[in-house]
């Protein structure tokens, strides 16, 4: 079956674009919610790998600093697994890739549930960062060449919205295992949910049988191998810095937002408890619950979010779109971090983040295509996408290392948080640089 073949559906997509898409749309909310599952788990699971007891001052102090750490770590991996597979993408093809990068994705999350110490999951951690990095160029590289020029924008849009769902699917399942079924347990708890990362790899075998090569690479395939430094010559090197800047300000507010989210909900709802005087286990089940209302929060914000992209990009153009999401975010930021507010007033507030700092993102999924020429997408997809996770690197671990040094971790967060509010607003100085691509056609 082909990307021609069969009638029109919805959206001008017939039944193989639609399952090309749905394909490249596991591939990437189980990318996510892999990626992501450390977060939900590291106020239990650094301190117990680091042998410090639960719900202490050193152990917060500890899950601050090594969230950062890891996290860090993670982006790191992540870029060097998306520049790497953007060019596999490019040499192997789209599908063959897809299907690595999930396999490998999946086994090392699933890797990390039996981890004897920090070092293991570590390493564990950063074999996953090379699949999580490297599926996402594949997959949107294979949307944009299959579905119709018309509806890229819609597609990479519908694509993206995986990744809240890959949270929401991330939220409920920390929450069911070490709130519900081992919430007397949390030793152990979160070895079961990095058990949970396995999922992906039985998805990856479904995605082999039934979707093909797009025509489009087939067709260049045989042509010269794509070569990193191409990304640089006269012809690309603007198109490459547009979609490396705009990239850059989204990574960093984004995962020094989302990477303490648990975090900070953990301390408001320590804080809940403690005025409450609840006992410990209705103080895990409390924990659990604002982290819940947090992520939920942010991502119903993203998945909303992201679809708005379509109309303001394609009415208004991708600079207009780019400028409009980064002053939104600022405020956002600034409004959730830096007012005074009740601590689940502000667990709500995460909505906004979301709407904005993860919404933008919903972009990236047919912007960064749109650059480059076939032969060339993969490579420069990837490495726009996923080059600027080391500079974001810096963030997540400058947050914790700061929080972890405070007496009030909780404070101190809130206090380095507020400032990530910057970054948006330095991003917009990046807008006149912006490679406009509204109506543009893809380039073969």
């Amino acid at each position: 079956m082909n990307s021609t073949s069969g009638g029109r559906t919805v959206l001008d997509m017939n039944a193989y674009q639609w399952t090309v898409l749905f394909a490249a749309w596991l591939g990437w909310g189980f990318d996510v919610f892999d990626g992501l599952l450390f977060n939900y788990v590291a106020p239990t699971c650094v301190p117990t790998l680091l042998h410090i007891p639960l719900g202490t001052p050193e152990a917060k102090a500890a899950a601050l600093q090594w969230t950062g750490i890891l996290t860090s770590v993670l982006l790191i991996g992540w870029a060097v697994g998306g520049v790497v597979f953007g060019a596999v993408a490019d040499r192997l093809g789209r599908t063959r890739t897809l299907l690595l990068t999930m396999l490998l994705y999946a086994l090392g999350t699933a890797a990390c549930a039996f981890a004897p110490n920090i070092w293991v999951l570590l390493a564990c951690r950063i074999v996953a960062s090379l699949g999580i990095g490297g599926e996402w160029a594949a997959g949107a590289s294979m949307v944009a060449e299959v579905v119709p020029e018309h509806r890229r924008v819609e597609a990479g849009a519908l694509l993206y919205t995986s990744a809240p769902v890959g949270l929401f699917l991330a939220t409920y399942v920390t929450w069911f295992i070490q709130g519900v079924a081992f919430s007397g347990s949390p030793e152990v708890s979160w070895r079961y949910v990095f058990l949970c990362g396995l999922i992906p790899a039985g998805v990856a075998f479904l995605v082999r049988l039934f979707v093909k090569e797009p025509e489009r690479w087939k067709a260049v395939a045989t042509d010269l191998p794509p070569r990193l430094s191409e990304l640089f010559s006269p012809a690309l090197r603007s198109r490459t810095l547009s979609g490396l800047g705009m990239a850059v300000t989204a990574l960093l507010m984004w995962w020094s937002c989302n990477a303490f989210l648990p975090l900070v909900a953990s301390g408001l709802a320590a804080a809940e408890a403690k005025t409450l005087a609840l006992e410990p286990q209705a103080t895990t089940k409390l924990v659990e619950s604002w982290k819940a209302i947090a992520t939920n929060s942010f991502n119903l914000g993203g998945l909303i979010g992201t679809l708005l992209t379509v109309p303001v990009s394609k009415i208004f153009g991708r600079r207009v779109m780019f400028g409009a999401y980064f002053l939104a975010s600022a405020a956002a930021i600034l409004a959730t971090f830096g007012l005074d507010m009740p601590g689940e007033t502000r667990l709500y507030m995460y909505f906004l983040i979301g709407l904005t700092v993860f919404g933008v993102f919903g972009s990236f999924t047919y912007y960064l295509p749109e650059l480059y020429p076939t032969r060339l997408r993969g490579t420069g997809a990837g490495f726009c996408y996923n080059a600027g996770r080391v500079i974001a690197a810096g963030g997540p671990f400058l947050v914790g290392h700061i929080a972890s040094q405070g007496a009030d971790s909780l404070k101190a967060a809130l206090g380095v948080l507020f400032w990530v509010g910057v970054v948006p607003l330095l991003g917009m100085l990046l807008l006149p640089w912006v490679h406009e691509t509204r109506d543009a056609v893809l380039e073969d």
